[in-house]
């Protein structure tokens, strides 16, 4: 599992930039496509909201890996 150390000045991160950010997509639009099409889980569950708001002690899956806001 990946982690991702949000800033302390900021409350969450977007899905979206979130794995971009992470590597899995090289672009938005990418991570767009996967997150619309159901391929992303945040905390277990299928999430179609590429806006969708991560905040500390979520994790998203795509693709078999796990990343971790913290």
């Amino acid at each position: 599992m990946d982690k991702f150390s949000l800033p302390d000045d900021q409350e969450y991160i977007r899905l979206d930039s979130l794995l971009k950010r992470m590597g899995a997509f090289t672009t938005g639009g990418q991570a767009k496509l996967a997150i619309q099409n159901g391929q992303v889980t945040v905390n277990g569950e299928i999430c179609t909201m590429r806006g969708k708001k991560l905040r500390r002690g979520d994790r998203t899956t795509y693709n078999g890996e796990t990343f971790e806001v913290y």
